[in-house]
């Protein structure tokens, strides 16, 4: 029978928004499992002071600052690993921005683009420079971080939640493309997690009393528990495992 395995021993990993939330979380899981971890994100200072960390812990990594909606960083930010590092196995689309809260109707356009550039446009392009490099490494996955947002109707956040079901949609069809090349692609959707990100939701007691009270699991969700989901979809344990999309939002879509 198949080993089951979760370790990362001797992989690199590139993790998109990784100076602090949900990406932190996955970059740290993947380093304490063996991989070697490749952290952007626009803050280098940031940057610098996560891979210090995950360094002072034992784990490997490397702080390059890249904004997640420009073409030209994207690709010199991939250039880096294939030059510094000689391969990639693993790759996951974590930034993300939501510049405007409003009803729909009064969508600013800058904000429409500025969401679509960074929350779509910036996973296409990622995708587009990490999967020839996993492809010459001998396959792996790539995940997306999507949201619960991209599933049902997100009230006063139509934008983003446009976008996420736009990765969900990404997600199946470069599963489709790239499972011959031995690229798993996958995607998690968190409901509400504890981050800066979604601060707005957990700003004042009530609103915290109100999670704890509509959540099936008592909770809101802590970054680690997103990483867990990461480590599943990276590892060989999820092999038979790809154009899914995994929720881990403590049972909010059912409540």
């Amino acid at each position: 029978m198949p080993v089951i395995d979760f370790g990362l021993e001797g992989l690199v990993a590139t993790i998109n928004g990784a100076s602090r939330g949900i990406g932190e979380a996955i970059a740290r899981a993947f380093a304490e499992r063996g991989a070697t971890v490749v952290l952007s994100s626009r803050n280098q200072d940031a940057l610098d002071a996560v891979a210090r960390s995950i360094e002072s812990s034992g784990g490997r990594a490397l702080a390059i600052a890249c904004h997640g909606g420009k073409e030209d960083q994207i690709r010199a930010l991939f250039e880096r690993v294939q030059v510094e590092l000689g391969r990639l196995d693993i790759h996951v689309n974590n930034a993300a921005t939501n510049p405007y809260f409003g009803e729909a109707m009064g969508t600013p356009m800058r904000a429409f683009d500025k969401t679509i550039e960074v929350n779509l446009r910036g996973y296409m392009l990622m995708i587009q420079q990490a999967a020839p490099l996993i492809e010459k490494s001998g396959g792996g996955s790539i995940i997306n971080i999507t949201s619960i947002g991209g599933l049902r109707p997100q009230a006063l956040e139509t934008t983003y939640a446009m976008t996420k079901a736009g990765v969900i949609s990404v997600t199946k069809n470069f599963a489709r493309e790239l499972g011959p090349k031995g690229i798993r692609v996958n995607a998690i959707a968190p409901g509400v997690v504890e981050t800066r990100f979604s601060q707005a939701v957990l700003d004042t007691e009530e609103k915290r009393q109100h999670w704890r009270e509509y959540m099936p699991v008592g909770r809101w969700g802590q970054p680690e528990d997103i990483a867990g989901a990461a480590v599943y979809l990276a590892s060989s344990a999820s092999s038979y495992c790809t154009g899914t999309t995994l929720v881990v939002d403590g049972g909010a879509l059912v409540a």
